[in-house]
């Protein structure tokens, strides 16, 4: 019985390792069936009215790239002049103040009672020196008459000198006590608006502390790090598209400065953009975009446009033929690069020569397509 089993087991087993080289078997022949058969060809496209553009002699704007930070031209960071309890504090962040208005008082108290000391001293000063000043009037006529000696004069003299010097040094002092007493309140140096407010009401600030920025917004500038070989070409009045972070729109800048001499350890030359009055613009914002550097009339293509799969760069146009459009591959001759001021939001350009005006091009979005493929497509609209 032991035998028949054994048999039936081992009959089993060689029928699924015949069923396992079958199916292998079978799987290759359908690979090669395929492999044999004949790729299926594409013979159309249809493509959409943004697949395609006309092109024609336009102006682009040969371009260097720069970014840099939005900075306001009068901006000040107002310190505490005098150690001492702020007591007084008027203003907010984005609160709008005039030259010259108050904006927070230090505790004037101690400053007003050594401003009082000064003057008393200075009164003293002045009441020594009287009585030194008659002494030696007094004194002077004595030697005239001769009833005491020069030297009792001269001694006189001396005393009255040292009175005068004294009194001069009191005022001074008075002087000193009476800026410290100024010092103690913080006044707008130019008007604008309230940028931080770096202490509060009843703190304790150390002379030099920052207790707030201020800065003016009708005057705003770029300030972009170029390289020195990058800034070669620059000049003022350039004038930039530029897109600020979290914007979609552009806004015009135009060179205003140019540092004459390159940054210690960077190396970089600094470029300063003023830029247009515009809504919502703020200090601190990091800006990016386009410096144009000179124009040129040419045939244009977008930059992905222009393919280099082949030994030369070429682009795809759709071309007529009797009465249908099909792909063609026109190699062209690729010039400068740069982009439209007009709409500083597009692509890079290239100008190129082996395209007449009026071709219409593929957009590089597409993707390489076989020359002579059948072609549908909307009128294309020019770019």
């Amino acid at each position: 019985m032991k035998h028949k089993t054994r048999w039936i087991i081992i009959a089993v087993v060689v029928l699924a390792l015949a069923a396992g080289i079958w199916r292998a078997l079978a799987a290759k022949r359908v690979q090669k069936e395929a492999a044999a058969a004949p790729a299926v060809v594409q013979s159309h496209i249809e493509l959409a009215r943004t697949d395609v553009l006309s092109v024609d002699l336009r102006d682009i704007t040969q371009g260097l790239a720069i970014s840099g930070t939005v900075k306001a031209l009068s901006y000040a960071v107002i310190k505490a002049r005098v150690a001492g309890e702020v007591k007084e504090i008027t203003v907010r962040e984005g609160d709008v103040v005039a030259a010259g208005q108050v904006l927070a008082r230090i505790d004037p108290t101690e400053f007003q009672r050594r401003w009082q000391q000064a003057q008393e001293q200075a009164l003293a000063a002045k009441a020594q020196m009287d009585i030194a000043q008659r002494q030696w009037d007094s004194n002077k006529a004595l030697v005239e008459q001769g009833f005491i000696s020069k030297a009792a004069s001269d001694n006189s003299l001396a005393s009255y000198q040292g009175a005068v010097a004294s009194h001069k040094a009191a005022i001074a002092g008075a002087d000193v006590a009476r800026k410290s007493l100024d010092d103690a309140t913080l006044v707008a140096p130019f008007s604008g608006v309230i940028a931080l407010r770096a202490a509060q009401l009843g703190e304790r600030v150390s002379i030099d502390a920052k207790v707030l920025e201020l800065v003016d917004l009708s005057q705003l500038e770029v300030e972009a790090p170029l390289s020195p070989s990058e800034s070669i070409d620059v000049r003022v009045g350039q004038v930039a598209n530029l897109q600020l972070e979290d914007r979609t729109t552009f806004v015009k800048a135009k060179v205003q400065r140019i540092s004459p001499s390159a940054q210690a350890g960077s190396r970089s030359v600094m470029v300063y953009l003023r830029l247009d009055p515009a809504q919502g613009l703020r200090h601190g914002l990091f800006a990016k975009g386009m410096l144009g550097l000179g124009s040129r009339q040419v045939i244009a293509v977008p930059l992905s446009a222009v393919r280099s799969d082949r030994a030369q760069p070429y682009v795809q146009v759709v071309e007529k033929v009797g009465d249908s459009f099909q792909v063609a591959h026109k190699t062209v001759v690729v010039g400068v690069t740069g982009t439209d001021l007009a709409q500083p939001e597009s692509e890079p350009l290239v100008g190129v020569t082996g395209l007449e005006a009026g071709a219409t091009v593929i957009k590089g979005q597409v993707g390489a397509l076989r020359a002579g493929l059948a072609v549908t497509y909307t009128t294309p609209k020019t770019n």
